[in-house]
């Protein structure tokens, strides 16, 4: 299901962000270059154009880079994920206490205070 992705509301972020609300990852897929657009703008980061479309993602990634973050209330895990369809999203990993590259995760959505945000699960082992 594709829409057009300019609109007078508040703008790409909301529009994103109100698709998580609903239970639903949104990336946006440029018309002109074929380009993914995480995080979601007004016009491609690759080739300037303003015909940007959205797309439901299936949600199912694997890891592309990873890193543990070490603080005060301990470790964590930050990671790359390459998402079906071509986009990168920077988040946690859980349910896996060392994450490699090439590991199978499941997007999950969260919703908190501030509004809705993605994780992911491990799917499954390392190809």
């Amino acid at each position: 299901m594709a829409s057009d992705a300019r609109f007078d509301g508040p703008g790409p972020d909301a529009h994103h962000q109100a698709g998580l609300l609903e239970g639903r990852i949104l990336l946006q897929h440029c018309d002109d270059c074929a380009s993914v657009r995480f995080p979601p703008a007004l016009v491609c980061r690759a080739c300037g154009s303003p015909r940007l479309t959205w797309r439901e993602s299936p949600g199912l990634g694997v890891v592309y880079s990873t890193t543990t973050v070490r603080d005060r209330a301990g470790d964590y895990n930050v990671a790359l994920v390459e998402v079906e369809g071509g986009a990168r999203m920077m988040t946690r990993i859980e349910g896996a206490s060392s994450p490699a590259i090439g590991l199978p995760v499941r997007a999950r959505i969260v919703s908190g205070d501030e509004g809705a945000y993605v994780v992911f699960d491990a799917a499954g082992e390392r190809p």
